[in-house]
């Protein structure tokens, strides 16, 4: 390595020499407020690198603290997830027994109004898997006395007939089936026509000539004349009306839900029967199904075959004088 030229040897020497003074005159000087000023100046050069060093270290500190505040962010919400999913379960729980409560609830309120025709509940268990049939499975048979062709209905309307009868269980024909029919009429003109599934969820009235007057919402109710249902009850309003040849294209949507059927009734005879004109009762509402009835209710789908005699206690529902209160006709 070279050495310093001679010639700059005293420059550097002057220039140590002029440095060594400035610091030994810095310890000498004192500040009243600030201390000496070698100190004055130390800190002022080192102080930047501190505020640096601080800062990042200050940040380096945030950034892990924020890291682990994450992960117990993350775990809360994991945990406050899991407690909502089950408090949506629950909601969804009582709500899916308030709604059972409701419709057994009109069982029970439609069994009281109808308290001298013979009738069972049943609860659908199954329903047909393919697209060829429309049927439903309930869970009486021929024990709890229930044959064929004996027919199912809802408070709402007519379901279909029984088909198949096994120990425990009975098969239904729903109306929608294409190889469903029933005796039916007009509301208002008393006009008689079958009425039959198309294998879709509106049903077809036939044989309506063009020049008979039907009209659109129009109520199609049950004739009495297929010794299966009682007269009056509803089948269907009639959505569509379209002429044909040689008979008009009458499209109705059925009353009772039969895409949706839990609870049945099943008619305990064979024979026509006169049933009050009730058969369309309002749905109760939400404080009318309490325990209480829903538990009265439960007992009328899954309790025994229901006699006159045995009828609750509670007074039936007031007829209307309007309604066709006919004394019901004793089974043969």
């Amino acid at each position: 390595m070279p050495g310093i030229p001679s010639r700059h040897k005293s420059i550097f020497l002057l220039a140590g020499v002029v440095l060594l003074q400035i610091l030994l005159l810095a310890l000498q000087i004192k500040r009243d407020s600030e201390g000496r000023l070698i100190r004055v100046w130390t800190v002022g050069a080192f102080s930047p690198f501190e505020r640096a060093g601080n800062h990042g270290i200050g940040h380096l500190r945030e950034t892990w603290r924020h890291y682990f505040a994450l992960q117990n962010t993350s775990r809360e919400n994991e945990l406050l997830r899991r407690e909502n999913d089950e408090l949506k379960m629950q909601v969804n729980q009582l709500q899916s027994k308030a709604n059972e409560a409701d419709r057994l609830a009109l069982l029970l309120n439609f069994h009281k109004s109808h308290e001298n025709v013979p009738m069972l509940g049943a609860r659908v268990i199954a329903t047909s898997a393919g697209t060829a049939s429309a049927t439903i499975m309930l869970d009486r048979g021929s024990k709890d006395h229930i044959k064929k062709n004996m027919g199912v209905i809802t408070p709402e309307g007519v379901v279909g007939k029984i088909v198949e009868v096994y120990d425990n269980t009975s098969e239904v024909l729903l109306l929608t089936d294409k190889d469903s029919g029933v005796g039916a009429m007009l509301g208002n003109s008393r006009k008689q026509s079958p009425v039959g599934g198309a294998g879709e969820p509106l049903l077809v009235m036939k044989y309506v000539a063009n020049d008979d007057a039907v009209n659109v919402g129009e109520r199609v109710v049950t004739s009495g004349m297929d010794k299966i249902f009682p007269r009056d009850l509803p089948i269907g309003t009639i959505t569509d009306i379209k002429p044909g040849n040689p008979f008009k294209s009458i499209r109705i949507r059925p009353s009772a839900d039969l895409e949706r059927l839990e609870e049945v009734i099943v008619l305990l005879t064979l024979q026509p029967l006169q049933m009050n004109q009730e058969t369309e009762t309002a749905k109760p509402s939400a404080s009318a199904a309490s325990k209480p009835v829903a538990e009265t209710a439960k007992s009328a789908v899954s309790g025994t075959v229901p006699q006159p005699a045995q009828a609750p206690p509670v007074s039936p529902a007031p007829v209307p004088a309007s309604a066709n209160a006919a004394s019901t006709v004793k089974p043969e």
